[in-house]
């Protein structure tokens, strides 16, 4: 990374800046749901629906990120972090886990177009050969915006709502991104014409939508209920405690950010398909592994899901960036975010709707059957390791 210039360097911490917050933002809402699901009276299937709700608000990042792809990059990262951060302090004064829910819904729906957003900014910005590298300092800023939550959480547990409340802090940032973020030089040197959308659907970019897509829905059928009700599992199925929980997170978190760097590593020297592939098949081995034993197995396969997953960041940042054109780059990053929605929603409700016969833990582990079955399909895409960005 010593090779950037001073835009290149403003560009990457501003846009880091957006993905700190986002993080920040989007980690709350895991961490405290075991306390979130006590005030509500929230069962495992009311979990589920609310993470099903959830999961609809990447549908709104899909427009959104249209207009990135015709006005820019810079005032949709500085717009998004504005709604976001609004939607989360509204979150601190919700009445019922259906107030709560929509207000989320909102929240979700920025978070999903600013770290689509700012992942295809640094991507195009980035010198050809640290593209990789690139994406995995941005990953790791986002693993410092959830080391946030994870330190201040158990210190104010079980007042959930004073997060969502710091989370309005974004209001005041949004207007220095705003002013101080670069306009991607990428972007304005592309000519823009007809929907982003549009061009999407014709061949090649067609198929890589297709695939890319998929995987990402087959994948989410795992991570999503995994990732949002790990707690609520350690909770309830381990009985741990907040501290315990974020100790692990922490431990968890070390181990990502060490393989975040170690994955931008990776790619920019071996490549996307062949890392991406292993990296998928590993996290999807680890994350069944956590629900599969008893609290040692899931101490271990959490550090090992965190590691693996968090190595897979910056591959799929760089490759999903160069497998589309700068035209319509943004609107395919939210495309693969509505792919994981899709799939969320039948992670969680397949979790409710098998939790009262297998188990909670049971019910999650089933969906690394998908998982393994998405990364196959990777198989099927080109490998883009040091080519031009196609505009």
């Amino acid at each position: 990374m010593v090779d950037l210039d001073r835009r290149q360097w403003v560009t990457l911490v501003w846009a880091g800046a957006a993905v700190v917050l986002t993080a920040f933002d989007g980690s709350v809402l895991v961490l405290a749901l075991p306390a979130i699901a006590n005030d509500f009276h929230a069962s495992t299937p009311a979990l589920s629906d609310l993470g099903s709700v959830l999961a609809i608000g990447s549908l709104g990042a899909l427009p959104l990120a249209t207009l990135a792809d015709r006005f820019g990059r810079r005032r949709l990262i500085a717009g998004g972090v504005a709604g976001f951060s609004l939607a989360n302090f509204a979150s601190a004064f919700a009445p019922t886990l259906a107030d709560l829910a929509l207000l989320r819904l909102v929240a979700v729906c920025f978070e999903v177009l600013v770290a689509g957003v700012a992942t295809a900014l640094v991507v195009e910005e980035a010198p050809r050969g640290q593209r990789g590298r690139a994406v995995s300092v941005l990953a790791l800023l986002s693993g410092i915006g959830t080391g946030v939550t994870v330190i201040a959480y158990p210190i104010i547990a079980p007042h959930w709502r004073w997060l969502f409340l710091a989370g309005g802090i974004g209001v005041l940032i949004a207007p220095l991104i705003w002013w101080l973020l670069p306009e991607g030089k990428t972007w304005l040197g592309v000519r823009i014409t007809g929907s982003a959308l549009r061009l999407l659907m014709q061949p090649p970019w067609r198929r890589r939508v297709i695939v890319l897509a998929g995987m990402t829905a087959l994948l989410a059928v795992l991570l999503e209920p995994a990732g949002l009700l790990f707690t609520v599992y350690a909770t309830r199925a381990l009985a741990m405690s907040p501290v315990a929980i974020s100790t692990l997170i922490v431990v968890s978190g070390v181990a990502g950010a060490t393989c975040y760097l170690a994955g931008g590593y990776l790619t920019d020297r071996f490549g996307r398909r062949g890392p991406a592939i292993a990296l998928t098949i590993a996290t999807a081995a680890a994350t069944s592994l956590s629900f599969a034993s008893g609290a040692i197995g899931f101490f271990v396969g959490n550090v090992l899901w965190s590691a693996f997953a968090s190595a897979a960041t910056p591959v799929f940042g760089a490759w999903s960036a160069e497998l589309y054109p700068t035209r319509a780059r943004a609107t395919a990053e939210a495309a693969s975010a509505v792919a994981a929605s899709v799939g969320s929603i039948a992670g969680l409700q397949l979790v409710a709707a098998l939790s009262a016969t297998t188990g909670l833990g049971g019910a999650i582990e089933l969906g690394g059957i998908a998982a393994v079955l998405g990364a196959l399909l990777l198989f099927f895409l080109p490998e883009t390791r040091q080519q031009p960005l196609p505009e």
